[in-house]
């Protein structure tokens, strides 16, 4: 009986079991849940930029639990009238949309998300470094391009923007603060929406290139707003847009649009000094 006794001692551990993954976490998202995504992103933004503007009025002072709403609401206007309260209000209410966006983003597509190419999300590293360099020439070069553009269709008429006011609102000890926001958070999760889940549901549906042209349509027609819904920025945003998008298709990452985007949007505020460097 010895003789047919195994050692089990002398067996390889057992190799456990595969985690199981969902069909629904790898594939791609739909372009309804993409397009429901970056609309919950503005709504969060809407929604978030009332709740904190309520919390601190509250938290200083500016508004008693006994008041009425209209004196709530005129209460809160009197805050933000205050040095630098829309900046903090703004950077408040973008972190709170972004890192949710984020957040739920990386929980809907875990096996997505570090994925080069799409469906995945494409935060990985680029598959060459070279594109880190494009992506500098991309974000020096677009608003360069684009502005010429936005010239030639706006017949001399000026192109202003919400966030061009805001700097120009804002103290200069609050700038700085804002501008690594614009900078970073905002180019983070605009990529994550428009250059990886919108444009991963629709190279589900289309060619390459249409999904390119329909995921940069997008993105430049909610910019609008922000641009006081003046058309004749809509070639730039364009521009920008099938930038990102070449640059995230071509790298494998998302992190070179990202790059691209925000030194983009660096330029686009440095006014914000210059101008606070004439006046000093």
């Amino acid at each position: 009986m010895d003789a047919m006794h195994t050692d089990t001692s002398l067996r390889p551990p057992a190799i456990p079991p595969a985690p199981h993954v969902s069909a629904s976490t790898m594939r791609a998202p739909s372009l309804w849940t993409a397009l429901g995504l970056i609309a919950l992103y503005f709504v969060l933004q809407a929604v978030g930029s009332t709740v904190i503007a309520l919390i601190l009025a509250v938290a200083l002072g500016f508004v008693r639990l006994d008041q009425g709403v209209t004196q709530v609401d005129n209460s809160i206007h009197t805050m933000l009238e205050q040095p630098g309260m829309q900046a903090v209000l703004v950077m408040l209410t973008l972190g709170l949309a972004a890192s949710s966006t984020l957040l739920l983003t990386r929980h809907r597509w875990p096996h997505l998300w570090s994925l080069a190419q799409p469906p995945g999300l494409g935060f990985a590293r680029p598959s060459r470094p070279l594109y880190l360099a494009l992506a500098i020439a991309v974000g020096v070069a677009a608003p360069l391009l684009g502005g010429q553009l936005t010239q030639w269709f706006a017949h001399g008429q000026t192109v202003s923007q919400d966030i061009q006011q805001l700097g120009a609102d804002t103290p200069l000890a609050w700038r700085m603060p804002l501008v690594l926001v614009v900078v970073s958070l905002g180019p983070v999760v605009e990529e994550l929406l428009f250059r990886g889940v919108l444009m991963s549901a629709l190279m589900q549906r289309w060619q390459t290139g249409w999904a390119m042209a329909a995921s940069s349509l997008v993105f430049a027609l909610v910019h609008l707003p922000g641009l006081q819904w003046q058309w004749f920025a809509l070639p730039d945003l364009l521009l920008l847009a099938l930038l990102l998008a070449w640059l995230r298709l071509r790298s494998g990452s998302i992190w070179p649009g990202v790059l691209a985007h925000g030194i983009n949007n660096l330029l686009a505020v440095a006014a914000w000094f210059v101008v606070a460097h004439l006046s000093g």
